[in-house]
């Protein structure tokens, strides 16, 4: 998100938000690396989903809905849609204490990182951001929402 033009979305704090869990969703090295390894500083699965629908409700809505302050476009949030049913799936299967290896294990959690993928390269290229950078921190993020 170094190069995101933090101004650009009406709601780009949600976008940063958004984008961040997609990006560690869709990183299977940074997953077994981070959040596997249980190194600090970038939560867990369940800390990732949460950031997704937090704001947004994608749990409960499309984010059609935010095209114009979240989305630029019908085509990422067709993509970010898919990454969020994807996710949520397995989440609600296995269950949001389930540990980092349940999910990493679980059968359809290959489809759900490459649909996470999908929507946060669209994210990233879109926002001149290169999608194959490592997912920053926890707190990285938290300081670049704080800045206008």
């Amino acid at each position: 998100m170094g190069g995101m033009p933090l101004n650009d979305m009406p709601w780009w704090r949600w976008r940063s938000n958004v984008r961040s869990a997609l990006h560690m969703l869709s990183d299977p090295a940074f997953q077994e690396d981070t959040w596997l390894a249980g190194a600090e500083g970038y939560g867990d699965v369940t800390d990732a989903v949460y950031r997704l629908v937090e704001d947004t409700w994608l749990d409960s809505w499309s984010a059609e809905k935010y095209v114009g302050t979240i989305f630029r476009d019908s085509q990422e949030a067709a993509l970010v849609d898919l990454a969020v049913l994807r996710v949520l799936r397995i989440m609600h299967q296995i269950g949001p204490d389930a540990p980092v290896s349940g999910y990493l294990e679980h059968h359809a959690w290959p489809e759900a990182v490459r649909a996470a993928r999908e929507a946060h390269v669209r994210l990233a290229t879109a926002d001149g951001d290169d999608p194959d950078a490592r997912p920053r921190s926890l707190d990285v993020l938290r300081i670049l929402t704080r800045a206008v």
